[in-house]
């Protein structure tokens, strides 16, 4: 199979007019956006001696070059290894030298974080680019004279194209290994699952170094003949404005985004008829968050996706989005599923197990971990750790993950059933269950709870007659909605969640925080429930 530049250049003669690219500052048809890539190519071969499976790590915010380079490190056969720019320089550091980088290609504004990287790691080479020209050459000037052509290079679509490690929320960060030819299969599936064409200009809201701002649905417009349109950062206010500028009719985000989204003073002022999907990933999406949408006639869909899997493994379609609100579909064409218990036996219809994925989708492993991926990898299958249920119909839900599931004096209880709960509240913006240590039942659930409308006094433990009023509404609509064992033993107000550099709730830190608030409380607290309640 040929790799993923034949996209480009096979469009750059059949269309060479269509707009492929719209980035804050410039744009480019698909005829330069395939120069541009034949001469960066150029650039990183003839002046820093790239070649095939070499590793290139890329620092860099959203736009029109990231996504050059994406497809130039593709024609040479090289390796992208996407650098999270929210982390810090200890832990990017790691993922250098566990790759293996030899060229850092970096934009201007993160200079010093930059410094750093090159002092603690093995790199031989830096690129240095601003897209301005303020901290340094702008990269289409760098490649202005780089001209000749590479013939068949990068042209083995099986060889590893990006190396995008995973957030290492429960130990050290694993380099998840996708090959063009993924590349290639994730495009067919979101393409054949939301009926994508050249007709769409999708927004890229996440970013660049998540495989959600690559596969989702970047790289699959593309493959189409479509356009992608690339903010620097999601600002609410500027991306709406480009919404409606661009007629963007797709558009994927976390939750938080779609939050922040509808709570934008321009939410109401902008012209969002364009838009054919908001789409959402990355973790559930509460069933209010979905619903407001849905009553002002924007579709909403909900799919299912993850780093190892390129990521599509679900899509809700535009025949059931309405109807089955709150589910994430059923499985993409090209990509089969089981759900299963501990002994690795098929569930019923209705339980819970975990999910198995296989199909050509899925990673060829984690970078230098052959026994991680061979505990990820069985029989052609690869464990998500991810728990769900399937109705009688085939429609999925996600009930969790695995390794958060708490097993409370000998029940199994789902944190997100929990949260779902508890977000029903008005008063409430979002919530997030963990588990914590009880020396009676072993593990009991605990909350941290954002409220919609706070007072600066709100923060922390019920000390207040108002505080305890809403205390006590989250706890009696849990006891109404709940099991007794299920209803959360500690409930505190915090006025954000902790979130990680992918937008994604920090379950960690919530667990430390609470865990140390069952410790001081432990002789009774009004967000402790009485013992006689908790089974």
């Amino acid at each position: 199979m040929e790799g993923i530049v034949k996209w480009i250049e096979k469009r750059a003669e059949t269309a060479p007019e269509r707009t492929a690219l719209i980035g804050e500052r410039r744009e480019l048809n698909y005829r330069d956006m395939s120069r541009e890539i034949n001469q960066t190519a150029r650039l990183l071969s003839d002046q820093h001696a790239v070649k095939k499976g070499e590793r290139i790590a890329i620092l860099a915010g959203n736009g029109v070059e990231y996504m050059v380079l994406l497809f130039a490190i593709a024609k040479l056969g090289a390796i992208a290894v996407v650098l999270n720019t929210r982390l810090t320089a200890p832990e990017l550091t790691f993922q250098l030298n566990d790759s293996g980088a030899g060229l850092l290609v970096a934009e201007g504004c993160y200079r010093e974080l930059g410094t750093q990287l090159v002092a603690g790691s093995g790199l031989a080479d830096v690129l240095w680019f601003d897209p301005h020209g303020l901290t340094a050459e702008r990269l289409e000037d760098r490649i202005s004279e780089c001209e000749g052509t590479f013939g068949e290079t990068g042209a083995d679509a099986s060889l590893p194209f990006i190396i995008c490690y995973t957030s290492g929320t429960t130990g050290r960060p694993k380099g998840a290994v996708l090959t063009q030819e993924n590349m290639f299969w994730n495009a067919v599936n979101n393409c054949l699952g939301l009926d994508i064409t050249s007709a769409d200009r999708i927004m890229a809201l996440l970013p660049l170094f998540h495989i959600g701002g690559i596969g989702l649905f970047s790289l699959p417009a593309l493959f189409a003949g479509g356009c992608v349109i690339l903010p620097d950062r999601f600002e609410p206010e500027r991306v709406l404005k480009m919404i409606e500028e661009h007629r963007v009719t797709i558009a994927l985000g976390v939750p938080t985004m779609h939050d922040l989204l509808r709570k934008s003073p321009a939410f109401e002022g902008t012209d969002l008829s364009s838009l054919r999907w908001l789409y959402n990933g990355g973790a559930p999406c509460p069933h209010e968050l979905i619903t407001y949408y849905l009553d002002r006639g924007i579709p909403f869909g909900q799919g299912y996706g993850m780093t190892e899997t390129s990521p599509t493994v679900f899509l809700l379609s535009k025949e059931d989005y309405t109807k089955k609100v709150g589910s994430i579909g059923k499985p993409v064409l090209y990509c089969d599923i089981r759900i299963v218990d501990d002994e690795g036996r098929d569930v019923k219809a209705g339980e819970i197990g975990e999910l198995l994925v296989r199909g050509p989708h899925v990673m060829q492993g984690y970078w230098n971990l052959p026994e991680e991926t061979n505990k990820a990898l069985r029989d052609g299958w690869l464990s998500t750790g991810d728990l769900v249920r399937a109705d009688e119909n085939g429609f999925v839900y996600v009930a969790g993950r695995k390794k958060e599931m708490i097993i409370s004096g000998g029940e199994n209880v789902y944190p997100l059933e929990i949260e779902q709960v508890i977000r029903e509240l008005p008063s409430v913006d979002e919530a997030a269950v963990v588990g914590v240590v009880d020396l009676k039942w072993g593990e009991v659930p605990a909350a941290a709870v954002v409220l919609k409308e706070r007072s600066p006094e709100d923060e922390g433990e019920a000390e207040t007659s108002q505080e305890q009023s809403r205390l006590e509404e989250v706890q009696s609509h849990c006891m109404r909605r709940l099991a007794k064992y299920k209803v959360p033993a500690t409930i505190v107000f915090v006025s954000a969640l902790p979130k990680n550099a992918t937008g994604k709730v920090d379950k960690n830190q919530i667990k430390i925080m609470l865990e140390k608030r069952m410790e001081e409380n432990r002789h009774g607290d009004i967000c402790n429930r009485p013992e006689g309640q908790l089974q």
